[in-house]
């Protein structure tokens, strides 16, 4: 088949730092098995960012309506508030995957080790969007943002990259 002849040469997707981030998660909440896998809730209790032009909390709150699919992997639904270090507001949503290797499966079931698993075994992946009506940070609504994900002691951390 012939190459599309509208199809152009863009060159390589690009990504630029934006911060690195820390949520502390409360206990699970499992609820069980539904007709498109099971639904846990992994609550946020709080956590911190920080990156070159943003800095600040995570409140608590938010959270991930993660969905564990029939064939173990996690589908992400994710909206967390963040509050800059000078007060302002931003509304982080993603969704993304995890696929945890059928071999990792039993240290990744242990909740004292599981966070020393070296992440590059799993694939952890997800797409932020940010929102804000501050002036001062209305730059964070007009990007797209690619975010790695590894386990924590205690929660779950990324390190987020805007799209060039």
């Amino acid at each position: 088949m012939a190459k599309d002849p509208r199809v152009k040469d863009i060159g390589e997707i690009g990504t630029r730092h934006l911060f690195d981030i820390v949520v502390d998660l409360n206990p699970r909440l499992n609820f069980g098995s539904g007709p498109f896998g099971q639904r846990i809730l992994f609550g946020s209790a709080g956590g911190s960012f920080d990156g070159p032009k943003l800095r600040g909390e995570v409140l608590a709150g938010g959270g991930d309506w993660a969905l564990f699919r029939p064939d173990g992997t996690m589908t992400l639904d994710v909206r967390l508030s963040l509050k800059t270090h000078d007060g302002a507001l931003i509304h982080m949503t993603y969704g993304g995957r995890w696929v945890t290797p059928p071999e990792l499966k039993v240290e990744m079931a242990d909740p004292a080790g599981r966070s020393r698993v070296d992440p590059s075994r799993y694939y952890f992946r997800t797409n932020p969007l940010l929102e804000t009506g501050s002036k001062e940070y209305a730059w964070v609504n007009d990007i797209v943002c690619v975010g790695a994900g590894y386990l924590v002691d205690g929660g779950i951390a990324y390190k987020v990259c805007e799209v060039l």
